[in-house]
């Protein structure tokens, strides 16, 4: 039920769904002219806000610079990779594809060949109702031995539906292989959350980020004083939404987790 519950409220209270909400209040409520202008005054101005690069690059920002690339990664008996970067290869697709945080797969492929780790660990698992894609963490196997990774160096962790999960699932692979000490591979964003999962299940973690929406150019950009440039950032786009729905979603999972006591 939880997961359940998890997967269909919070696009809800997320700037796109909470704004269709108001509009469809606003519609029930035609009958009072005040209220319903309010209802989509309130509507407009919430996309507008969420929709522009200076709203959604702060607050990604402020998740995504939390850990930042360590100057040197020491080496490590295994990578653990958090799936979420693939799609799987069911037709017409002839392969397995990656999403944008496909990043992780190919970031986690780099440390390994540099020989930061003897394995790598891949966790993910599917929600049939969910997703029509099959299991990200075999995604990310079939990718990694298309590049060369030996069978062998790879272990699977296909159960997990959650970042919960993730961490509780491999922590319980790990310990029996008696490893208390990982490099973690996961977007920028997602790693605050995920640094204290897997801390919590008593795992020392080394960050390993990827995936960086907002880098120190960009900001640098955002922040100029160009009039023109800033006022360019302020018009509304969809990806600008995503990003900012993208980091409404890790603030309220940090809540929800940390409510849950799992952090």
């Amino acid at each position: 039920m939880f997961i359940f519950l998890s997967k269909l409220i919070p696009p809800l209270v997320y700037p796109l769904g909470f704004s269709c909400l108001l509009i469809i209040a606003g519609l029930i409520f035609f009958k009072k002219i005040r209220f319903q202008r309010m209802l989509l005054v309130i509507a407009l101005g919430l996309l507008i806000l969420s929709s522009n690069r200076w709203v959604s690059w702060g607050l990604l920002k402020s998740l995504e610079w939390r850990y930042l690339p360590p100057t040197e990664i020491p080496h490590e008996e295994v990578i653990v990779v958090l799936g979420g970067g693939t799609y799987s290869p069911l037709y017409p697709r002839q392969m397995v594809e990656m999403s944008g945080a496909g990043d992780r797969v190919t970031y986690a492929y780099w440390l390994f060949k540099q020989g930061k780790a003897d394995h790598l660990l891949l966790t993910g698992g599917s929600i049939d109702w969910l997703s029509s894609d099959e299991n990200p963490a075999t995604d990310m196997a079939n990718l990694l031995k298309m590049l060369g990774v030996p069978e062998d160096a790879i272990w699977l962790e296909p159960e997990s539906r959650n970042t919960y999960e993730d961490a509780a699932y491999s922590a319980k692979i790990l310990k029996e292989k008696g490893i208390s000490r990982i490099i973690l591979v996961t977007s920028a964003f997602h790693m605050p959350r995920s640094v204290k999962l897997f801390e919590k299940q008593g795992l020392q973690v080394i960050p390993a980020p990827v995936d960086f929406v907002v880098t120190q150019k960009g900001w640098e950009n955002i922040t100029t004083k160009n009039i023109a440039s800033q006022l360019n950032y302020l018009l509304p786009g969809a990806e600008n939404l995503s990003n900012t729905t993208k980091a409404l979603k890790e603030y309220l999972g940090i809540l929800v987790y940390s409510i849950n006591g799992w952090l």
